[in-house]
């Protein structure tokens, strides 16, 4: 029977099972700087839909419930999407509340439809874009609206009239 050889240094015991996991590093500086070194925190999931969730959303408003491969299937070409992309953006949505999953009728794929309507993602995306760039002035947003130079005339006459009828 062959006898391992084991040292001590430190305080622990070298050459035993597991040992590596309970040697101090042999640089006391280097055991201070890990402590100083930030922790990289997950970054908290936003509740804002970003452009390739709000791709995939555009089509379950449009559609209504539907399969990954139904979803896949009516994305516009400009940027295609992988299957497992698709998937996983999806259930991303789902962990944000923006769409739920259900057994489809053969049990074969999950069916997934939208739980928040267009226009109540709009609004959210629309208070999330004041409180961001405007100061929470939805004033500032209106003006700098109207001070772009794209605003057609009929858009402008829109606007005009929405705010007689609001006085």
């Amino acid at each position: 029977m062959q006898k391992r050889s084991r040292s001590f240094r430190g305080g622990v015991l070298l050459g035993g099972p597991g040992f590596s996991s309970l040697c101090p590093p042999t640089n006391p500086l280097v055991t201070f700087f890990d402590l100083l070194r930030p922790i990289s925190v997950p970054p908290k999931p936003s509740a804002n839909l970003t452009e390739a969730e709000l791709r995939l959303m555009a089509v379950l408003w449009q559609r209504g419930p539907s399969t990954v491969q139904h979803v896949l299937d009516a994305l516009p070409g400009d940027k295609p999407l992988a299957y497992n992309s698709v998937l996983t953006i999806i259930r991303i949505l789902e962990k944000k509340g923006y769409v739920a999953h259900a057994k489809s009728t053969d049990a074969r794929a999950y069916v997934y439809a939208p739980l928040v309507e267009r226009s109540e993602a709009t609004r959210s995306e629309v208070r999330h874009l004041v409180q961001r760039l405007f100061q929470n002035s939805h004033e500032l947003l209106v003006l700098n609206i109207l001070e772009d130079s794209g605003l057609k005339e009929d858009e402008l006459q829109r606007l005009k009239q929405y705010l007689k009828e609001r006085e």
